[in-house]
């Protein structure tokens, strides 16, 4: 890399976590309760990273963005009771936090998960006290695809944007991160929906596993 890398940024879903468990489960809740079929696990998982709106269109694929949203709270209620029943960092990630670590790396999650989703499900998994910054949907007027929640985070770390990665498995990770002038990383361990090419997103790597974050950190021989 061109200048000296000063921070890692994640994304929180299909990124850092594999949430995909606990959401669709809670998904799937809410169709029993409404009289309806679970949705396969592997399909609705794909749409995890689309957050509780994304899964609800799946479920009630017939009704319009007004009943949706009221949906949501009963979709969030359920989801919270059970957040981190199967939710784990994805595999090799637990190595690569703690490589970061160990050489003084600080890394932090900008998320579009809500703070009283996002900082329950760290605390319980271990990682709120070992995150530099957290940034959840809700902690500024605007959430990506816009860029103020990782010109935020870059602030609250006291960096500039350029000094830092941001890890993302969704377009709108990707168009935040150049958007607010930082180095991009595509991964394709995600939820990704059929079809989907992370290639195509305009990301400055695309890494296929997480062990590819230490090369792309430590000597930036991982590209496109």
């Amino acid at each position: 890399m061109s200048a000296a890398l000063e921070a890692v940024l994640f994304d929180l879903d299909g990124t850092l976590l594999d949430t995909a468990p606990d959401m669709v489960a809670a998904l799937n809740t809410l169709l029993l309760e409404r009289g309806r079929e679970p949705v396969p696990f592997e399909r609705a998982r794909m749409q995890v990273s689309n957050g509780a709106l994304g899964l609800l269109r799946l479920g009630f694929p017939e009704l319009g963005e007004a009943q949706l949203e009221a949906l949501r709270n009963r979709y969030l209620e359920i989801y919270a009771r059970g957040l981190d029943r199967g939710t784990r960092l994805f595999p090799g990630l637990a190595e690569v936090l703690a490589a970061l670590e160990a050489r003084g790396l600080p890394w932090g999650i900008v998320t579009n998960k809500p703070a009283a989703l996002t900082e329950p499900l760290l605390r319980s998994l271990n990682l709120a006290a070992r995150c530099a910054c957290v940034v959840s949907g809700d902690s500024l007027a605007r959430r990506k695809p816009h860029p103020d929640p990782l010109l935020h985070a870059a602030a609250s770390l006291g960096i500039p944007p350029s000094g830092a990665v941001y890890l993302g498995d969704a377009p709108r990770d990707i168009r935040a991160g150049r958007a607010a002038g930082m180095r991009t990383a595509a991964v394709a361990w995600g939820y990704l929906e059929a079809g989907e090419d992370p290639a195509r997103w305009g990301a400055d790597h695309l890494l296929s596993h997480p062990e590819e974050i230490m090369t792309l950190v430590f000597s930036g021989r991982t590209g496109r």
